[in-house]
């Protein structure tokens, strides 16, 4: 990717966990934005310069988030464009708004225009569900966090493949209401032994059934000896 975005100071260390990551983050122009690895580049943590399209922001569902405790709905995140200085467009999630402010004009003062320096963490497009309802781009109104798509209905030329969760700045009134992640990666190891003991549990039940059936038949099938 190219340097139009200033580098964070120090690199991906593989050996912590993701909420520890931090690395180098460039766009390129439209159209040159280059393809980051979703392995290695979900969660690092950025910093950059660019100026927010306040005019083109979209609302995405929202309800209680596990990576965001101090988060509840509903409500939505406000995805909002960032114009890079070079022309490229990152989309950003801003944070989250309750359903009573979910016109932009009741929170008119948070919208921070010029150039801004913005911290966050880098996340790939969310996979839409089978249950999830469809998006209404003409209500401004989306159920997957996905930039491209978001980008498409607003008109905005190619943007990044991925979208950046904003920490900071928090915005004049608090609102969106951007915040840290607190990403609980699973531990499966608890999950993984009870399955095993449980089919351990299950064989020798369905093996004593059968040695106990298998003894009967045995049984039954000898003739009554003669006194």
């Amino acid at each position: 990717m190219a340097n139009s975005a200033q580098d964070l100071e120090g690199g991906l260390d593989r050996r912590t966990e993701r909420a520890a990551r931090g690395a180098a983050f460039g766009a390129a122009a439209a159209g040159d934005v280059a393809e980051p690895r979703q392995a290695d580049d979900e969660y690092r943590r950025v910093k950059f310069s660019a100026a927010f399209d306040h005019g083109r922001e979209a609302l995405v569902y929202a309800a209680a988030s596990a990576f965001r405790p101090d988060v509840s709905g509903p409500g939505y995140w406000v995805f909002t464009p960032a114009h890079l200085a070079d022309g490229g467009f990152v989309m950003v999630n801003r944070g989250f708004v309750p359903e009573a402010k979910r016109d932009a004009a009741t929170r008119a003062v948070g919208e921070i225009g010029g150039p801004v320096e913005i911290a966050g963490v880098m996340r790939w497009p969310e996979q839409r569900g089978w249950f999830s309802p469809a998006d209404s781009p003409n209500g401004n109104l989306w159920f997957t966090r996905d930039p491209r798509a978001i980008a498409a209905a607003k008109g905005l030329p190619a943007v990044a493949p991925f979208y950046v969760e904003q920490e900071s700045p928090v915005p004049p009134g608090g609102l969106p209401q951007p915040g840290k992640l607190v990403p609980k990666l699973r531990n499966e190891h608890l999950q993984y032994a009870l399955t095993w003991f449980g089919l351990a549990i299950v064989l020798v039940v369905a093996f004593g059934v059968w040695a106990f059936n298998s003894g009967g038949e045995e049984s039954r099938g000898k003739a009554p000896q003669q006194p």
